[in-house]
């Protein structure tokens, strides 16, 4: 047993039967969750009443994004530190790469908010 987590005695015990399509179903709800023991799943889709699967791949485009803006970023602070100039060439593609993960940060935001 992890020592981090508290035992929790449970001495209630519920019962159902499925059909082999509701079985199936439940399995895959199950599997789309990450949730191996259909003890925890069953007790968390019975008292949350719903599973919730995100996708990340738009967040991790967005961490990508934010890479890239870094990056240049650093490049131009070492130009700056050895005595090099600005240009404002660099200066309108690292606005841009913020403008667009800005746009991704709201879509994000946006479409977790639709979560009910």
């Amino acid at each position: 047993m992890d020592n981090n987590k508290q035992y929790t005695p449970r001495n209630i015990n519920f019962h159902f039967r499925a059909t082999e399509e509701e079985a199936a179903l439940i399995r895959e709800r199950m599997a789309e969750s990450g949730i191996t023991d259909m003890g925890a799943f069953a007790r968390k889709m019975m008292i949350d009443g719903y599973h919730v699967i995100l996708d990340l791949e738009e967040i991790r485009a967005m961490t990508n994004a934010l890479g890239r803006v870094g990056n240049n970023i650093n490049q131009i602070a070492r130009r700056v530190n050895i005595g090099g100039s600005i240009y404002a060439e660099d200066m309108q593609e690292i606005k841009s790469q913020l403008d667009q993960t800005w746009t991704a940060v709201r879509d994000i935001l946006i479409q977790l908010a639709q979560i009910k």
